[in-house]
């Protein structure tokens, strides 16, 4: 594996547990896609970092388990700031 690889997959780690960011939100802060932070933070890190790897899965699980929550929170910000723009004063 390229040096460079393996340096993305411990800095991607370590920013997803230090900030519990989601893999959504660590593909946008480094610049690559949802599915390279996982396979960087899954499958990657296991071979580089084992105990890295571990500390971060529990991070991305919890988000998993949480994702329906954001989910339903955007929705509803999303209808409540419609909802404003239909009922303001013209």
């Amino acid at each position: 594996m390229k040096d460079y690889i393996e340096e993305r997959a411990v800095e991607i780690a370590d920013y997803i547990i230090a900030t519990n960011a989601t893999v959504r939100q660590a593909a946008k802060k480094f610049g690559v896609s949802k599915s390279t932070v996982h396979k960087d933070c899954v499958e990657r890190l296991r071979e580089i970092n084992p105990s890295l790897a571990s500390e971060v899965r529990r991070v991305l699980d919890v988000n998993k388990s949480e994702r329906h929550i954001r989910g339903g929170m955007a929705t509803k910000e999303k209808y409540l700031h419609l909802h404003e723009h239909q009922t303001a004063p013209a």
